[in-house]
């Protein structure tokens, strides 16, 4: 039995993660006081840190731009979807590894919006990697049959 995974489900997900992009610049500047830290580098490893943070930014917004768009081709069986599905359920289920691995160690501020705020990311984190790892499964499926 070949199981599917519906387009608004994938279309959902895409959203949940433009959100996390445009997102982003709160949280590091609201939650962590991010800004105040990265002045604390020299200028080069300064721009190396903002430039990392743009491209988790962008990532997030194209994965969710090409959700969107694209949700039929993402499940067509196609080598190419199997790569971008691998690609971008890889990206989030290192992202979900890396915060149980390391981010607990830390605190975020105790103010109740930051505290739910910090459930609901991580919801949306795993449920990013739930649906990119199932995607990626039903195409290599599909390409092994």
């Amino acid at each position: 039995m070949k199981y599917q995974i519906p387009n608004w489900l994938i279309i959902l997900g895409g959203c949940g993660q433009i959100f996390t992009a445009l997102i982003y610049p709160y949280i590091r500047h609201q939650v962590f006081d991010w800004y105040n830290d990265v002045k604390q580098l020299k200028p080069l490893n300064q721009e190396i840190a903002k430039t990392y943070g743009r491209y988790i930014q962008g990532l997030n917004f194209c994965f969710g731009l090409i959700a969107i768009l694209i949700p039929t081709d993402l499940k067509n069986g196609s080598h190419l979807a199997l790569a971008l599905t691998t690609l971008i359920g890889m990206y989030w289920v290192g992202k979900v590894a890396t915060q149980i691995a390391y981010y607990p160690m830390y605190q975020i501020p105790q103010k109740i919006i930051f505290k739910t705020g910090s459930y609901f990311m991580n919801t949306l984190f795993v449920s990013f990697a739930i649906i990119y790892t199932w995607l990626f499964m039903l195409n290599l499926q599909t390409i092994i049959n």
